[in-house]
């Protein structure tokens, strides 16, 4: 599948896109929700009423010029009055999300703000987090609420009782902070089940945006893309894509690399959406160098340290998942004795303090080892580490489903784990 960028696209399939990725992702409802785009002439381009996001086309998409002229063949969204306010108040945003996802629907519900601060780039890319108070869908008093509330510089609104609106400076931007909220809340709900959530200082997130790490000097020989390096870049790719399809990866996180050819390597670079990622955005590292014109993932010194300890290291995935970060962010111990498989695969998970990551910080390096492929590092993310990258993959899977496991059976009962003896067992039969 040949991705382009979504900034290139025409406005009626940029809306359609992502739209669509809502709804497929679980973030709205057939007829829920609505997206729009105000262009360079002031025309605003919007999702219809009541037309399924299933099946929505580049023309369902209906277009109100700057003199009202509606151009379409469906009635524009009842939602529309409140986008054109937030237009019209704050002219640096130029894309809007609007829609029910589950979890924020939830803190609209409870008329309680996400504290985003539970995890560096949620804070980062949401910002601080505004509150429109009810007023009857569609009319005029919402959309004076809501633009409001934006007028005071927030770019993501929680609406009482109805969901979330977020703008951004593009569709890019807008669904980045859509995505990323939805995830947060989600994180904390989940996080809520397990334990007390931990949330991160203004200090500690600055010190984390302040530590991005010098840039590896650029390769200056020609840059060579043999068959084995492009077949890399698929497979990199390839996992990227299906970890974001099955929720185990968000647009706005998430780094994956593969041994290349001794301590050379392929890693995924900085501010591309993940899901819309193209073998070209695959950053080679060689010789300590990066492919030119390319800014690799801030992890790159951390992957280049793990492959260069780990010679049985092939492959590295860091990310954020919404099971694994409820111990992420509550710091709960993730008790992989659970059933066999989990062991065998993950062996026992450590908790490393947020900022193990950092450049210099040795404690991540000193834990990674054949007998502990993967840790949980404190409100940021999880790192797991394998041979062949399906194999980093679906440790990542089975990890994610012991944590959603595990949490979910908390309402359950005491959760019994597999004993001394039969971990012992387990050990003999598959790990010696």
């Amino acid at each position: 599948m040949n991705l382009l960028d979504i900034n290139l696209m025409h406005p009626r399939n940029q809306i359609v896109l992502i739209i669509s990725r809502i709804y497929q992702n679980g973030m709205t409802t057939t007829t829920g929700g609505n997206v729009s785009i105000i262009d360079d002439q002031g025309d605003i381009w919007v999702t219809p009423s009541a037309i399924d996001k299933g099946t929505l086309g580049p023309d369902d998409i209906n277009c109100i010029k700057a003199d009202g002229t509606v151009l379409g063949k469906h009635k524009p969204s009842s939602e529309y009055p409140f986008h054109r306010a937030i237009y019209k108040i704050r002219p640096d945003i130029k894309a809007i999300i609007h829609a029910h996802p589950p979890a924020l629907v939830s803190f609209s519900i409870a008329h309680v703000i996400p504290d985003t601060n539970v995890i560096p780039q949620a804070k980062y890319i949401c910002g601080p987090i505004g509150y429109a108070e009810y007023a009857l869908p569609g009319s005029e008093e919402l959309g004076e609420k809501i633009a409001a509330v934006f007028d005071k510089g927030f770019n993501a609104v929680i609406m009482e009782n109805h969901g979330t609106v977020v703008g951004g400076t593009d569709m890019k931007d807008a669904y980045q902070r859509f995505e990323t909220l939805e995830f947060c809340a989600r994180t904390i709900i989940n996080a809520k089940t397990i334990g007390t959530v931990n949330s991160l200082t203004d200090d500690q997130i600055e010190a984390f945006e302040a530590q991005i790490p010098r840039l590896l000097p650029e390769i200056t020989e020609e840059v060579k893309h043999p068959s084995d390096e492009r077949e890399r870049r698929e497979e990199i790719t390839r996992i990227v894509r299906r970890a974001c399809d099955q929720g185990l990866m968000i647009s706005s996180y998430g780094t994956v690399s593969i041994r290349w050819r001794g301590n050379d390597f392929l890693i995924t670079p900085t501010n591309v959406l993940r899901w819309n990622i193209t073998l070209d955005d695959i950053v080679q590292i060689k010789d300590g160098k990066r492919e030119p014109g390319k800014i690799p993932s801030r992890a790159t010194w951390l992957h280049q340290e793990i492959y260069r300890r780990n010679p049985h290291v092939n492959s590295i995935i860091l990310t954020q998942s919404p099971y694994l970060m409820a111990f992420s962010v509550t710091g709960s111990k993730f008790d992989v004795r659970t059933i066999p498989e989990s062991w065998i695969f993950l062996q026992d998970v450590d908790n490393v303090p947020f900022g193990s990551h950092f450049q210099g910080e040795e404690t991540i390096l000193n834990l990674i080892s054949k007998d502990t492929p993967a840790v949980i590092i404190e409100n940021d993310s999880i790192l797991i580490t394998g041979d062949k990258l399906l194999q980093t993959f679906d440790r990542l899977e089975v990890a994610e489903f012991s944590a959603k496991s595990l949490t979910m059976g908390v309402p359950i009962g005491e959760l019994k784990p597999i004993g001394e003896k039969e971990i012992e067992d387990l050990r003999k039969k598959f790990l010696s």
